[in-house]
Order: structure tokens, then sequence, then C-alpha cells
């Protein structure tokens, strides 16, 4: 009878009554065995989805706490179509945990899961994808591939990086099916999006990582949009992009490896092979043809330069094996200052770091020789730092500052951790190695450590001078006679052996102590490590060899105590011995070579770092940091002898696009056909989330703000086939709305042009030639400002219909050199340098579809926003297209990255129908292209819209003097200048289409400059007022250099992407 059962019979009570130790968490503290988690199952048949949250919680606590929950199978399946995705979500998690031990339960659930991937939510269908993905049965296979085909061409991207996620999944399940998700991995591998990127990288490493050629077309993609991938994927497409480039481009140092190679040849080579080498140099000066860089090639060092300054440790540790396996030798040094950041990080990022560095310091020791401080040994590191440190700093060790390193050694050998005051003795005694001309210093040092309290500290110095007194023994007998004094003092066994061995080895040296320490040693032979019996046995039988006259007899008792150890080694060691040294009848040959055999000369000890040859493992990897080559490790491939074809990567351009990447709306398409070439930089085919790669202005690349928001940029497309209808309305009506409006509108455009005109004066006057930008308008008369006024008018309300007259731009004629000297001598009025409606670009914010009547627009006015100058100035536009008035339009739940501030505009209380109300609020975008996500509100609808700034309206224009502009781009060298050539345009024929597409693309200012072939621009961001140089070099042949100065690399690395595309058109 069980405790439990006679608890329960004192009490009275039956065997269904309760028992105890049962788990509380199953639903009550007490319930029996049949009865276990009835009231979890009630929870799970309800209809409070409350209470099913409830039970479900419970049941992940009982999972995460190793019990067992598998019973509860049938009664949570049925909740997979629960419509609450709090509950879905743990239902989830419980089906991966249990489907596969529940195999037919599990398939039940199949369809519901089937029926998640066609949902209208993205986070359903991306859950349902998950979950069948990780349902490891082998007879779901073919449904699991239909379900990641289908998700690889869905809508969202997040649905797209998810199935992604499962390719790798589904080919461990099913190796067979490689060929299939080929197919898949190629066809993500196109995506634009730099959600999915990092993704898709990871599972072509997985599946197919030979497969290059799919790489080919996709290798400039995956460099432009590495800047904007999330850390987890830069680290992988990293990787990937170093073999690939192993594989595809020339070693840029070929050149000072033959080198090296002949100098070596040179050293060993003997009298005989110099002929050959002779008739081998031609060979060997052909090989050596100047090397030039495939611009592929320095794509990838360049988009990869930024990373260094990320604050993902993995990232920056990434971007430094690159750089150290792929650059060019003058430029690996960049990478120096990035790893001794990240030395200031935890100790296992340290750790990870220093092996890298401790690896990097034997072949680039340059590089880290200006940050020989930061090497420096704190009291609070772990002794594995200390350790690697001592590496490093023993690596950088040279004839002019190993006066200061032997400094920083001697404070360490005092140090209370043992560990590490052993390998400060050996750090010393390789730095005497590699420098000759400390070597003798060094002895004296650790000579003196020979009189240490600390045995260890004195057994440690033995085998270090041990190794020294290898390199010059005649000159220093003093010190060998010093330690076979300490024989009696020292019991580590290593010490001792190199004491013995060091007094056997140079026992001509001491003639008169050797066989004294030999009679000491006899006596406690039988006591010693099996390590100092051989080295008893070794220096017997020299003694014998070189003072047989004093050592003979104890060399026969040494050999006869030997001979019965207990230990094999030894006791054929003495028989080996005795068979060599003395002669006898049955003597071989070899007895008369054993003077030679023992008292040869042995080459001196070679003290290498560990590190020396691991540079074979591709650095940041676990083989690396183990030494030894770790499951799934792919090895570095070797540089190719000849360069492969680079016309692989050429990408054709094609009109069709990925159906997710298309533009957000008609007006972006029709913009895109009617556009002249002064606005054809402002737009692009960027995915939703490049930022990076987003062209100044592409109202599609708004949306990496939010996914599931569904911003101002992602307008519907399914209702385009019968906008037409509804538009040839909508003009009827907004035409017999016009007239009433002419007079009101045309009033507050006055006003408001005047005030742009008194801000702007000032910096059209400063430069004639930024004039094509904002041309001049002469003062119409009295009698046509009805009809000015009346065509503004309808160019604000026509914008709204969706027709060609909306985004087409009037094309502005550019002033003539004689026109400028003209004007020079005019006074210039308010009213002329006021710039045409048609010089800014409008952005849709909400298109009058998706906010069932009310179109929004927003454009950058370029500007200052007088509330707070750190703001971008954005002017939204809203007209009322609906048959009601609207009301209370205002701003809320604003959703911003760190650092970005939003100063709303003042709530519209009024909206009439049909009329137009233009508002300005001001965003600190923090001197990012990342969006501004918000809610616009009405008094009974809310939207969620997104603003996204192009990289050049995130400036201001800053004047300068040319000597000015010169003093702060010299200030701005190094890592914050960035060269790029580039091929014209056909139609930048001269200075001025140059000046206007570089001013239409950020907001710069000109600055006087003597040469004709050199245009130059400054600016400064609005954030952080940060300076912004920019100078445009032609040359002939329709050739020119872009050359953008900014102290934010990631800022000047967008912009000059930006310039290269509207001058290159």
């Amino acid at each position: 009878m069980s405790a439990s059962s006679a608890f329960s019979d004192e009490k009275g009570g039956s065997a269904s009554e309760p028992e105890y130790g049962h788990d509380p968490a199953s639903g009550g503290i007490f319930s029996s065995d049949y009865k276990r988690h009835d009231d979890l199952k009630e929870m799970l048949d309800s209809n409070k989805d409350s209470l099913k949250l409830e039970a479900m919680k419970r049941i992940v606590a009982m999972i995460a706490r190793g019990k067992n929950a598998s019973d509860l199978f049938p009664a949570v399946v049925k909740n997979v179509a629960c419509k609450n995705i709090e509950v879905k979500k743990l239902v989830y998690v419980y089906l991966v945990r249990y489907a596969e031990e529940q195999q037919d339960l599990a398939l039940l659930s199949i369809s519901t899961f089937q029926r998640g991937l066609k949902d209208p939510n993205q986070l359903i269908r991306a859950s349902a994808l998950r979950v069948l993905s990780s349902i490891r049965v082998t007879i779901i296979v073919p449904i699991m591939m239909l379900a990641i085909k289908e998700a690889a061409s869905d809508m969202s991207p997040y649905v797209r990086k998810t199935a992604a996620h499962a390719i790798p999944k589904l080919h461990s399940l099913d190796p067979e099916q490689k060929d299939q998700l080929i197919e898949v991995i190629e066809k993500l591998l196109a995506d634009k999006t730099t959600l999915v990127a990092g993704s898709v990288v990871m599972a072509f490493e997985e599946v197919c990582p030979d497969r290059i050629d799919l790489i080919h077309k996709n290798y400039r993609k995956l460099c432009n949009l590495l800047i904007d991938v999330e850390e987890w994927g830069q680290v992988v497409i990293i990787n990937m992009l170093t073999r690939y480039a192993r594989t595809q481009f020339l070693n840029p140092n070929i050149n000072e490896s033959l080198l090296e190679e002949n100098s070596e040849k040179a050293f060993y080579a003997s009298d005989d092979e110099e002929e050959e080498d002779k008739k081998a140099e031609p060979a060997t000066l052909a090989k050596r043809k100047p090397y030039v860089m495939d611009p592929d090639h320095r794509l990838l060092l360049r988009n990869t330069k930024p990373l260094l300054q990320s604050r993902n440790a993995a990232v920056v540790m990434a971007v430094a094996q690159l750089y150290f396996h792929l650059a060019p030798k003058a430029e690996v040094g960049i990478i120096a200052k990035a790893l001794v950041r990240l030395m200031r990080s935890h100790s296992e990022v340290q750790y990870v770091v220093l092996q890298n560095v401790a690896t990097m310091s034997i072949k680039r020791r340059g590089m880290f020789e200006p940050y020989l401080k930061s090497f420096y040994i704190r009291s609070t590191d772990p002794t594995q730092i200390k350790v690697l440190k001592l590496e490093v700093l023993t690596n950088l060790a040279n004839e002019t500052n190993i006066s200061t390193i032997l400094r920083e050694f001697q404070t360490y050998i005092k140090s209370m951790d043992k560990d590490f005051v052993a390998a400060s003795i050996q750090a010393i005694g390789r730095c005497a190695t590699n420098i000759g001309e400390v070597r003798d210093t060094c002895l004296n040092g650790l000579v003196q450590l020979l009189s240490n309290r600390d045995e260890l500290v004195v057994a440690e110095s033995v085998v270090v001078i041990k190794k020294l007194l290898q390199m010059q023994p005649e000159q220093h007998s003093d010190i060998i006679k010093h330690m076979a004094k300490l024989i009696d003092n020292i019991q580590v066994p290593m010490a001792r052996a190199s004491i013995l061995w060091l007094i056997g080895e140079y026992c001509e040296h001491v003639p008169k102590i050797a066989p004294d320490v030999l009679r000491k040693m006899a006596k406690s032979f039988t006591n010693e490590e099996d390590i100092v019996k051989l080295q008893i046995i070794n220096l017997a039988a020299k003694l014998y060899l070189t003072n047989s006259k004093q050592s003979k007899l104890l060399t026969q008792y040494v050999l006869n105590l030997a001979k019965y150890d207990q230990n094999y080694d030894i006791r054929d060691r003495a028989r080996f011995i005795r068979q060599l040294i003395v002669p006898t009848d049955k003597s071989g040959a070899l007895s008369k070579y054993a003077k030679k055999l023992f008292l040869a000369l042995k080459p001196a000890p070679v003290l290498e770092s560990p590190f020396k040859d691991r540079d074979h493992f591709q650095l940041g990897s676990l083989s690396h940091l183990l030494n030894a080559k770790a499951a799934g490790y792919q090895e570095l491939p070797n540089w190719p002898e000849s360069a492969p074809d680079p016309s692989v990567r050429n990408v054709e351009v094609k009109d069709s696009i990925p159906d997710w990447s298309k533009c957000s709306s008609r007006k972006d398409r029709k913009e895109k056909k009617v556009e002249k070439p002064f606005y054809s930089d402002s737009e692009g085919e960027s995915g939703p989330t490049e930022s990076a790669d987003s062209d100044s202005g592409s109202g599609s690349a708004s949306a990496s703000g939010s996914d599931e928001s569904g911003s101002g940029s992602e307008s519907e497309e399914s209702g385009e086939e019968t906008e037409s209808d509804e538009e040839e309305e909508d003009e009827e009506e907004e035409k017999k709305k016009r007239k009433k409006l002419d007079k009101t509108k045309a009033k507050k455009q006055a006003e408001e042009s005047a005030e742009r005109c008194t801000i702007h004066t000032i910096h059209q006057i400063s430069t004639f030639s930024c004039f094509a930008q904002t041309p001049v308008l002469k003062q119409p008369p009295k009698q046509s400002k009805k009809e000015s006024k009346k065509e503004t008018q309808e160019m604000s309300l026509l914008d709204l219909d969706d027709s060609p007259a909306s985004a087409s731009v009037t094309p502005v004629n550019f002033l003539s050199s004689s026109l400028v000297s003209d004007l020079e001598g005019l006074s210039l009025t308010d009213t002329i340098l006021a710039p045409t409606v048609s010089s800014i670009k409008m952005y849709e914010l909400l298109h009058r579809i998706k906010g069932e009547g009310l179109a929004v627009e927003y454009c950058f006015s370029r500007q200052p926003f007088s509330p707070e100058p750190n703001m971008v100035a954005v002017q939204i536009q809203f007209t009322n297209n609906t048959n009601s008035e609207t009301k209370n339009l205002h701003i809320e739940d604003p959703r911003l990255q760190s650092g970005m501030r939003i100063r709303e505009f003042a709530e519209i209380g009024l909206q009439p129908t049909g009329e137009s109300v233009t508002v300005v609020m001001g965003i600190d975008f923090c001197d990012s292209t990342q969006a501004a996500n918000f809610q616009l509100c009405t008094h009974t609808r809310k939207f969620f819209v997104s603003i996204q700034p192009p990289v050049g309206e995130l400036m201001t224009p800053a004047f300068l003097t040319e000597n000015d502009f010169k003093k702060e781009q010299g200030k701005l060298m190094g890592m914050n200048e960035i060269l790029e050539k580039l091929t014209l345009g056909e139609k930048c024929v001269n200075e001025h289409v140059i000046v206007e597409r570089v001013t239409a693309t950020a907001n710069l200012s000109r600055v006087p400059c003597g040469s004709d072939k050199e245009c130059r621009f400054a600016g400064k961001t609005v954030s952080s007022g940060c300076l912004v140089l920019v100078t445009v070099t032609t040359k002939e042949g329709g050739g020119a250099q872009l050359t953008v100065n900014c102290e934010k690399m990631l800022i000047g690395t967008m912009l000059v992407k930006d310039i290269l595309q509207a001058l290159s058109q």
C-alpha cells in the first residue's frame, strides 16, 4: 500500500479522491490519474478566448519544465482554427513540440494550416508555414514543398522570409527535394527586399553552397543591399561573399607574394640550383603583370567598409575577416581600429576578437602597432584574455618597442595568477628568440627569476632558459652551473628534466659539476617522475662517453635501476643504451657511433606562435577558434590563377519586375512614363524595404516602416481597373467646384509663394547656376494675374485625377550664359525668385480610394522649419473628394525609430467638400532614411501612413567660399571620403545640366570654383549639422569623377548612389 492510499483510507476517502504529489501546473494542485488535466481540457473546450489563452499558457509552461503534455494533443488541435492570434501562436508552439510523436493527430490539422496559408493576415500566413515546416513527417513533404513555393511568391516580404527559413528544414527532412528547392532559392535570391536577403543566403549556404552560378546575377544587388540588411543577415552574406570573391577575383597581393617566394628560394637555394633560377626569372617576371582590381571586387570592399562601425560585434568581425582575406595589403589597416573598439566589449567577445587579432598580427604586424597600449593587460581580465593579449604583444614586439613590452612583462610576473605568470615567462623567451639584441637582457632577467620564492616561476624560467641557452651555450657556462645548484630545490618534474638535459648536453663546459649531479640523482632515481628518470639515463650515457673514469660505475648503477623499473619505456631505454655505449662481443656496428649519436649538434628550438599557421581557416569561424575543422566548415578557396569572366555578373535590365516590387500606385507608374530627364533620378524600381538603395523620393520605398500597418506607399492594386469610370465622374464634379474655389485658393497660394520667396532670395543670389532648378519667373502684368492664378489652381486640383497631366512636369528652359550675365546687374525682388510649383516633387501619402475620398500628398519644400531648425519641413496637402465635410484632421500614434521626432501640424477642424488645405509639419529624421510612421485621423477613420525621405532631402544648403571648401574637405579625408568614377549620361552635355541634376538629387548649394571642369556643392545635414561636400570633376570622353566628403559615412554612401544614378542617365 502506498503512502498516498494509506492517507486516503485514514481519512475515509475513496480511491477517486485527490492525491498529493502531482504537478501544480497541470490544472489544480490535486488531481487523480484518470482525471489529469480535466480542467485544462474544459478550459480549451470553452467558448471564451481568455480561458483558452490561460490554458495554453499553463500547457506551454509544463512543456518548458519538461513535463509530458502529450495527452492534451486532441484538445489542443481543436483550437488550431481559433480566431484569437495569441491562442493560435501558443497552439503552434505546442504542435511543433508534439507533432512528431503523434503524427496521425498532427496530420488532422494540416488542412487548417493550408487554410492559414491563404489568410489575409501576413502574420498568420507566416506562422502557418513555420509550423508546417516544423512538423517532421515525411508524408507531408509535397504539401510543404507546395506551401514554400506559394510563400516564395507572396506579397509580404515577411512571409517570403519565412519561406526562406523553411527551405533548410525541408532539405534536412527530404534531401531528394534539393533540385526543386534550388529553384525556389534562385527565385528568392532575385528578391529586392532587405528583409529576405539574409534568410535566402542562409538557405543557399545550407542547401547548395557550391552553386556559385546562382550568385553571379545577384552579386551586385547583394553588395548594395548589404548595409540595410538585419545584422544576422549581414554576417551570413559577408561570409558567403568572402568565399565567392576568392573564386571570382584575382589576388590583389599577387605581386608581393611572388616577390616573397623568390626571396625565399634565393635564400635556401644551393649553387646547383642557381642556373635553374636564372632560367625561371623571365617566367616570374611575366607573371608579375600590373594588377588592376575588378570593379566588382572594389564594390564589395567599398560597401562593407561602413559596417566596421556597426554596433554588432559579429558584423564587425565578419567585415574584418573579409578585408583580411580579400583586400590589398595597403587597405587592410582600416580594420584595426574597429577590432580594437570591440575589445571594450564583454569578455566572450574579447576572447574571439583576440584569437583573430593574434592570427592577423603575425602577417600584418604593422596595422596593430599604433594600438599597442590597447593590448596591455588589466588586473580584472580573465586568464584566457590575459594569455591572448600576451600572444598579441609578443607578435607585435620589434626593436623599437621591445623595451616597453619587456617592462610590462616584468610587472606581469608579479601577478598572483600562476598560469598567466608562466605564459609571461614564455613570452619573454619568445621575444629573446625573435629579437637578438635583447637576448642577453632577457636571459639575465630569467636567471634572476631563478631565485624567486614561487616554485612555478622558477620551473618555467628553467624551461625557457634551457631553450635560450641552446643558441649560445659556450657563452653561458656560468648560468648552467647556477642552474645545477638549483636541482635540490626545484621539485617540478619538467624543470628538473630541463636542468639535467642542459648539464648532459653541455657536460664538457661543466666537467666537475656534471658527475656530482649524476651522483645525487642516482640516489633519488626510484622516487623521480618518469620524465626525470629518462633524462637521468641520458645524462649517465653522455657522461660515460665523455668522462668514463668518474662516471662508469654510476652509469652501470643507474642502468641496473632502470632495468627493473615499472615503466616499460624506461626499461627499453636502459637496455638500448646499455647495448649502445657498453661495447661487448654482441654489440653491433652502431656502438662505434655512440658518441656521435648522443652528442650530435642539435638545432636550437624555434619558439613559434601557436597561431602561426592558423590563417588557413577562415577568420571568425568556429574552426579557426578551435584550430580544427568543425562540422559543416567550408574551406576558403584558393585564388584563381587567371581571372574568370566578369560578364557573368552583368544583369540585363528588364521592364518586368516581381509582383511584390511593382510601383505602389498608378500615379507612380504614370510618373515614370511622363517624366523628363530632369526628374529621372527621383524614381526607381526599389523594393519595399530598400532604404539605402531607394532612389531619392521613391514613394515605394516608404513601406519599410511597417509590414502590418500598410503604410501610405502600399496603395491598393486591386481597384485599378474600376478607377477610370470613377475618375471621369470626379472630373465633371471638380470642374463645377473650381470656379467657387478660384478666389480663395489663389489668395492663399499667393501668400505662401511670397513667404517662400523671402527665404530663398539669398540662396538664389549666391548661385546663378542653380537657376536651372528654380527658374526665374518674370513678374506677370496686372491683366494676366487672374490667368496665372487659374493655372496654379487647376494644377492643384487636377493632379488628384490620376491623369497624365498631374504627373507631367512643365519643361524648364535652362539659362544661357548671356542671360546669366545680364541678370547679374539686376536687383532681385521677392516676387522674381519664387520657385515654381513644378520644381517641387509631390509624393502620394494616401490615395483617395484607400482614404475613402480623402487624398493626401506631400513634398519636401526645402525650406527651413521655423519652429525647430533641426527638423525637415514636410508640406502636406489634403483634398476632400467626398460628398461630406471632413472634420478633425490630425496625427496620432507616431511610430518612430530611436531618436526621431515629429512636430505635428495643428488640427484641421473642418474641410469642406472639394476643398484642398495645405499644412506644414516638421520631422527630425535623425540623419537617417528610416520611415516616419503615424496614423492620419479624421472624425470617423484612421489611416496608417508613412513618410520616408530620400537622402538628399536630409540636407540644407551651406554657403562656403572656395578656400573654406578646400579647408573643410582637407579635414574629411580617409574613411570620410568616397571616390567614384562614372560615365556621364548623354544629356549631361554641359555644366548647367550637371548642376541641375545634383541639386535636384540633394538640397545643396553651389560653391564658386575657378576651374571649368569642376562643380562643387556644399550642404549640411539638417539634424546634426554635419558638413556634406560634393565635387564632380569632368574628364574628356564623357567620363567624370564624383567625390563626396561627409563625416557620416552612411549618408555619404547613399548620396553617392543617388548622384551616380542622376548623372548616369
